[in-house]
Protein backbone atom coordinates (compact mmCIF):
# COMPACT_ATOMS: atom_id res chain seq x y z
CA UNK A 1 0.00 0.00 0.00
CA UNK A 2 1.25 3.47 -0.89
CA UNK A 3 1.83 5.57 2.24
CA UNK A 4 1.51 9.34 1.95
CA UNK A 5 1.07 11.95 4.66
CA UNK A 6 -0.74 14.23 2.19
CA UNK A 7 -4.11 13.74 0.54
CA UNK A 8 -5.47 16.12 -2.09
CA UNK A 9 -9.24 16.43 -2.50
CA UNK A 10 -11.36 18.09 -5.17
CA UNK A 11 -14.87 19.19 -4.15
CA UNK A 12 -17.27 19.60 -7.05
CA UNK A 13 -20.01 22.00 -5.92
CA UNK A 14 -22.39 22.18 -8.85
CA UNK A 15 -25.96 22.58 -10.03
CA UNK A 16 -27.53 19.49 -11.62
CA UNK A 17 -29.87 18.91 -14.54
CA UNK A 18 -33.12 17.37 -13.35
CA UNK A 19 -33.25 13.62 -14.09
CA UNK A 20 -30.98 14.00 -17.11
CA UNK A 21 -28.01 11.64 -16.84
CA UNK A 22 -26.56 12.46 -20.23
CA UNK A 23 -26.52 16.20 -19.52
CA UNK A 24 -25.10 15.78 -16.01
CA UNK A 25 -22.30 13.44 -17.01
CA UNK A 26 -21.33 15.66 -19.93
CA UNK A 27 -21.36 18.75 -17.71
CA UNK A 28 -19.29 17.11 -14.97
CA UNK A 29 -16.80 15.68 -17.45
CA UNK A 30 -16.24 19.13 -18.94
CA UNK A 31 -15.77 20.66 -15.48
CA UNK A 32 -13.30 18.00 -14.39
CA UNK A 33 -11.23 18.27 -17.56
CA UNK A 34 -10.85 21.99 -16.87
CA UNK A 35 -9.32 21.12 -13.51
CA UNK A 36 -5.56 21.23 -13.99
CA UNK A 37 -4.49 20.19 -10.49
CA UNK A 38 -3.50 16.60 -9.79
CA UNK A 39 -5.67 15.19 -6.99
CA UNK A 40 -6.18 11.91 -5.15
CA UNK A 41 -9.95 12.03 -4.57
CA UNK A 42 -12.80 13.77 -6.41
CA UNK A 43 -16.14 14.15 -4.60
CA UNK A 44 -19.45 14.53 -6.48
CA UNK A 45 -22.84 15.34 -4.89
CA UNK A 46 -25.54 12.93 -3.79
CA UNK A 47 -27.43 11.49 -6.79
CA UNK A 48 -25.21 13.51 -9.13
CA UNK A 49 -26.50 11.89 -12.35
CA UNK A 50 -30.15 12.79 -11.68
CA UNK A 51 -30.67 15.14 -8.75
CA UNK A 52 -32.40 13.98 -5.55
CA UNK A 53 -35.47 12.19 -6.90
CA UNK A 54 -37.76 9.38 -5.80
CA UNK A 55 -38.57 8.43 -9.40
CA UNK A 56 -36.52 5.27 -9.06
CA UNK A 57 -38.16 3.22 -11.80
CA UNK A 58 -37.50 5.99 -14.32
CA UNK A 59 -33.87 6.85 -13.56
CA UNK A 60 -32.26 3.89 -11.75
CA UNK A 61 -29.76 1.57 -13.35
CA UNK A 62 -27.93 -1.62 -12.34
CA UNK A 63 -24.32 -1.74 -11.27
CA UNK A 64 -21.65 -1.81 -13.98
CA UNK A 65 -23.85 0.07 -16.39
CA UNK A 66 -23.67 3.59 -17.86
CA UNK A 67 -22.80 5.72 -14.81
CA UNK A 68 -20.45 3.12 -13.30
CA UNK A 69 -18.54 2.84 -16.56
CA UNK A 70 -18.39 6.62 -16.94
CA UNK A 71 -16.87 6.89 -13.47
CA UNK A 72 -14.35 4.15 -14.25
CA UNK A 73 -13.27 5.87 -17.45
CA UNK A 74 -12.94 9.27 -15.79
CA UNK A 75 -11.10 7.87 -12.76
CA UNK A 76 -8.57 6.25 -15.07
CA UNK A 77 -8.15 9.43 -17.11
CA UNK A 78 -7.80 11.70 -14.07
CA UNK A 79 -5.71 9.13 -12.14
CA UNK A 80 -7.86 9.77 -9.08
CA UNK A 81 -10.58 8.07 -7.07
CA UNK A 82 -14.04 9.45 -7.91
CA UNK A 83 -16.89 9.15 -5.38
CA UNK A 84 -20.55 10.16 -5.49
CA UNK A 85 -23.96 8.56 -5.03
CA UNK A 86 -26.14 7.01 -7.73
CA UNK A 87 -29.61 5.44 -7.79
CA UNK A 88 -28.84 1.74 -8.23
CA UNK A 89 -31.33 -1.03 -8.96
CA UNK A 90 -30.51 -4.46 -7.50
CA UNK A 91 -33.25 -6.97 -8.24
CA UNK A 92 -36.44 -5.50 -6.79
CA UNK A 93 -34.56 -3.14 -4.46
CA UNK A 94 -33.26 0.37 -5.04
CA UNK A 95 -30.30 1.89 -3.23
CA UNK A 96 -28.92 5.39 -2.82
CA UNK A 97 -25.45 3.98 -3.37
CA UNK A 98 -22.12 5.74 -3.13
CA UNK A 99 -19.65 4.45 -5.69
CA UNK A 100 -15.97 4.68 -4.79
CA UNK A 101 -14.23 4.19 -8.13
CA UNK A 102 -10.48 3.74 -8.34
CA UNK A 103 -8.26 4.52 -11.34
CA UNK A 104 -7.70 0.78 -11.90
CA UNK A 105 -11.46 0.32 -12.35
CA UNK A 106 -12.22 -1.31 -9.01
CA UNK A 107 -15.54 -0.19 -7.52
CA UNK A 108 -16.38 -0.25 -3.81
CA UNK A 109 -19.76 0.81 -2.47
CA UNK A 110 -21.63 2.26 0.49
CA UNK A 111 -25.44 2.21 0.66
CA UNK A 112 -27.04 5.14 2.46
CA UNK A 113 -28.05 4.02 5.94
CA UNK A 114 -30.42 6.82 6.99
CA UNK A 115 -33.16 7.42 4.44
CA UNK A 116 -34.79 10.85 4.49
CA UNK A 117 -38.36 10.09 5.49
CA UNK A 118 -39.48 13.71 5.09
CA UNK A 119 -39.08 13.15 1.35
CA UNK A 120 -40.38 9.54 1.70
CA UNK A 121 -36.99 8.18 0.67
CA UNK A 122 -37.61 5.19 2.98
CA UNK A 123 -40.61 4.19 0.85
CA UNK A 124 -38.55 3.91 -2.33
CA UNK A 125 -35.07 2.85 -1.22
CA UNK A 126 -33.62 0.07 0.91
CA UNK A 127 -31.34 1.16 3.75
CA UNK A 128 -27.72 0.08 3.87
CA UNK A 129 -26.50 -2.14 6.69
CA UNK A 130 -22.71 -1.98 6.35
CA UNK A 131 -20.27 0.87 6.84
CA UNK A 132 -17.05 0.25 4.90
CA UNK A 133 -13.79 2.08 5.47
CA UNK A 134 -11.97 2.85 2.24
CA UNK A 135 -8.19 3.08 2.07
CA UNK A 136 -6.31 5.52 -0.14
CA UNK A 137 -2.57 6.22 0.01
CA UNK A 138 -2.38 5.09 3.62
CA UNK A 139 -5.45 7.11 4.66
CA UNK A 140 -8.55 5.43 6.09
CA UNK A 141 -11.71 7.14 4.86
CA UNK A 142 -15.33 6.82 6.01
CA UNK A 143 -18.11 7.47 3.43
CA UNK A 144 -21.49 8.96 4.38
CA UNK A 145 -24.47 10.36 2.47
CA UNK A 146 -26.44 13.49 3.37
CA UNK A 147 -29.02 12.61 6.10
CA UNK A 148 -26.43 10.31 7.74
CA UNK A 149 -24.91 13.52 9.10
CA UNK A 150 -27.66 13.78 11.73
CA UNK A 151 -26.80 10.43 13.33
CA UNK A 152 -23.44 10.53 15.15
CA UNK A 153 -23.55 6.95 16.45
CA UNK A 154 -23.39 5.61 12.88
CA UNK A 155 -20.28 7.67 12.16
CA UNK A 156 -18.52 7.22 15.51
CA UNK A 157 -14.79 6.77 15.08
CA UNK A 158 -13.97 3.82 17.30
CA UNK A 159 -10.61 2.52 18.43
CA UNK A 160 -9.36 -0.78 17.09
CA UNK A 161 -6.42 -2.74 18.40
CA UNK A 162 -3.90 -0.07 17.53
CA UNK A 163 -5.65 2.77 15.71
CA UNK A 164 -8.91 4.59 15.15
CA UNK A 165 -11.26 3.42 12.41
CA UNK A 166 -10.70 6.34 10.06
CA UNK A 167 -8.76 9.56 9.44
CA UNK A 168 -11.30 11.37 7.27
CA UNK A 169 -15.09 11.29 7.05
CA UNK A 170 -16.96 12.79 4.11
CA UNK A 171 -20.60 13.49 3.31
CA UNK A 172 -21.91 13.83 -0.24
CA UNK A 173 -25.24 15.59 -0.10
CA UNK A 174 -28.33 17.22 -1.53
CA UNK A 175 -28.90 19.29 1.60
CA UNK A 176 -31.68 21.89 1.13
CA UNK A 177 -31.08 25.58 1.84
CA UNK A 178 -33.83 25.69 4.47
CA UNK A 179 -31.72 23.49 6.79
CA UNK A 180 -28.31 25.03 6.12
CA UNK A 181 -27.83 25.96 9.79
CA UNK A 182 -27.89 22.26 10.75
CA UNK A 183 -25.36 21.42 8.01
CA UNK A 184 -23.05 24.19 9.20
CA UNK A 185 -23.26 23.04 12.82
CA UNK A 186 -23.01 19.27 12.44
CA UNK A 187 -20.00 19.01 10.12
CA UNK A 188 -17.52 20.57 12.58
CA UNK A 189 -19.11 18.51 15.37
CA UNK A 190 -18.35 15.30 13.47
CA UNK A 191 -14.72 16.45 13.12
CA UNK A 192 -14.29 17.29 16.80
CA UNK A 193 -15.97 14.24 18.30
CA UNK A 194 -14.21 11.82 15.95
CA UNK A 195 -10.74 13.44 15.93
CA UNK A 196 -10.75 13.31 12.13
CA UNK A 197 -10.97 15.56 9.10
CA UNK A 198 -14.62 16.19 8.15
CA UNK A 199 -15.72 17.05 4.61
CA UNK A 200 -19.18 18.03 3.37
CA UNK A 201 -19.88 18.27 -0.37
CA UNK A 202 -23.27 19.74 -1.25
CA UNK A 203 -24.91 20.86 -4.49
CA UNK A 204 -26.26 24.27 -5.50
CA UNK A 205 -29.19 25.40 -7.66
CA UNK A 206 -32.88 24.49 -7.61
CA UNK A 207 -34.12 21.00 -8.45
CA UNK A 208 -37.19 19.83 -10.34
CA UNK A 209 -39.24 19.87 -7.12
CA UNK A 210 -38.39 23.58 -6.73
CA UNK A 211 -36.15 22.89 -3.71
CA UNK A 212 -33.18 25.29 -3.50
CA UNK A 213 -29.67 24.31 -2.44
CA UNK A 214 -26.92 26.76 -1.47
CA UNK A 215 -23.81 24.62 -1.29
CA UNK A 216 -21.76 25.51 1.80
CA UNK A 217 -19.39 22.67 0.90
CA UNK A 218 -16.64 22.74 3.49
CA UNK A 219 -13.61 21.03 4.99
CA UNK A 220 -12.85 20.97 8.73
CA UNK A 221 -9.76 19.73 10.48
CA UNK A 222 -9.75 17.43 13.51
CA UNK A 223 -10.14 20.40 15.89
CA UNK A 224 -13.22 21.67 14.09
CA UNK A 225 -11.35 24.53 12.43
CA UNK A 226 -12.56 25.39 8.94
CA UNK A 227 -9.93 24.87 6.26
CA UNK A 228 -12.03 25.43 3.13
CA UNK A 229 -15.45 26.95 2.43
CA UNK A 230 -16.92 27.02 -1.07
CA UNK A 231 -19.73 29.36 -0.10
CA UNK A 232 -22.73 29.38 -2.44
CA UNK A 233 -20.99 29.50 -5.82
CA UNK A 234 -20.83 26.79 -8.45
CA UNK A 235 -17.17 25.81 -8.54
CA UNK A 236 -14.53 23.13 -8.03
CA UNK A 237 -12.06 23.69 -5.22
CA UNK A 238 -9.09 21.59 -4.12
CA UNK A 239 -7.34 21.21 -0.80
CA UNK A 240 -4.37 19.25 0.51
CA UNK A 241 -4.74 17.57 3.91
CA UNK A 242 -1.85 16.39 6.07
CA UNK A 243 -2.16 13.17 8.05
CA UNK A 244 1.01 13.94 10.00
CA UNK A 245 -0.78 16.87 11.61
CA UNK A 246 -3.70 14.61 12.52
CA UNK A 247 -1.46 11.92 14.00
CA UNK A 248 0.43 14.50 16.03
CA UNK A 249 -2.77 15.99 17.45
CA UNK A 250 -4.19 12.58 18.36
CA UNK A 251 -0.99 11.84 20.25
CA UNK A 252 -1.04 15.14 22.12
CA UNK A 253 -4.79 15.08 22.80
CA UNK A 254 -5.81 11.39 23.03
CA UNK A 255 -9.48 11.96 23.87
CA UNK A 256 -10.35 8.80 21.97
CA UNK A 257 -8.85 6.72 24.82
CA UNK A 258 -11.76 7.81 27.04
CA UNK A 259 -14.48 7.06 24.51
CA UNK A 260 -17.38 4.77 25.40
CA UNK A 261 -17.21 1.27 23.95
CA UNK A 262 -20.32 -0.02 22.18
CA UNK A 263 -21.49 -2.23 19.35
CA UNK A 264 -24.16 -1.47 16.77
CA UNK A 265 -26.86 -4.14 16.73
Amino acid sequence: MIQNSKLTLALVQTDLYWKDKVANLAMLEEKLWQMEESVDLILLPEMFPTGFTMDVEEVSEPMNFHVSRWMQQLAAQKKAVIAGSVIIRDGKNYFNRLLWVQPDGKISTYDKRHLFRMAEEHHYFSAGTDLPIFELNGWRICPQICYDLRFPVWSRNRMGESRMDYDLIFYVASWPAVRTSAWDALLPARAIENLAYSVGLNRVGTDGNQIPYVGHSVVYDFKGERLLDLGEKELISTIELDKANLDSYRKKFPAWTDADNFKLL
